[in-house]
């Protein structure tokens, strides 16, 4: 009697003991069945931030006269500016930048004018709206003798986004359930089911013009990467 119950518990033994190595085989046969998928989230914001150059150049011989001019087109900008509804905390004048080509040892032409004055008055601000208005009114400046350099590169108007904390979470939020609505599909596609996540990668913000028309629109883009576990 001994010997059958001990034959009897030597064989439940080895009957648990192979379905535990089947187990593992089969958890180690379909530990790489994974499906990596790509979560997008994009949304278009206003911009909040301008910064505005307003460039102005004067050519002539004597430096006096030259400050002079100078200083009172600062007075008419500034006055403009003032005018339109921004505070002197958004506008900063800089001192000019004199220019003299007598003193250019690379240049051989004939020199008509011997000082050149940059002058530029920056404007930040987050007033973004009553900004672009003004730009757009800038042309007044012009039936007061002030010419606004325009078209350099140097000094162009930049529009930027600073909130994006604000709008941090719900956007990883959509694009993770995009990627889950991917994963689902491909999981449905494969006859499988959907498991843990193995691996998750929220990727970068990234901001940019909606196009080359209107830069005080943005556009923030989000990609997630996440690499879920596929089950039978």
């Amino acid at each position: 009697m001994k010997t059958i119950i001990s034959s009897a518990l030597i064989a439940i033994a080895i009957v648990l003991l192979g379905l535990c190595i089947k187990s593992g085989i089969d958890r180690y046969a379909t530990r790489d069945r994974v499906v990596t998928v790509r979560g997008l989230c994009e949304k278009e914001v206003k911009a909040n931030k301008v910064t505005w150059p307003i460039v102005t150049k004067e050519v002539g011989n004597d430096l006096q006269s030259l400050y002079a001019k100078v200083e009172a087109n600062n007075r008419a900008i500034t006055a403009f500016l003032r005018d339109g509804g921004l505070d002197s905390t958004d506008i900063a004048v800089n001192p000019p930048q004199v220019f003299d080509q007598a003193a250019d040892r690379y240049s051989n032409q004939d020199i008509r004018y011997r000082y050149q004055l940059t002058n530029v008055i920056v404007v930040t601000s987050d007033k973004v709206d009553l900004v672009r208005e003004l730009i757009n009114r800038q042309t007044s400046l012009l039936r007061q003798g002030i010419a606004i350099v325009a078209g350099d590169y140097q000094y162009s108007t930049i529009y930027d986004y600073t909130d994006l904390n604000s709008i941090k979470p719900e956007m990883i939020a959509e694009a993770t359930a995009n990627a889950r609505e991917a994963a689902d599909k491909f999981a449905a596609d494969s006859h499988s089911k959907l498991g843990k996540i193995k691996t998750a990668s929220q990727g970068q913000f990234s901001i940019g013009d909606r196009d080359q028309y209107t830069p005080n629109i943005k556009t923030v883009r989000i990609v997630t990467y996440i690499t879920y576990y596929l089950e039978d």
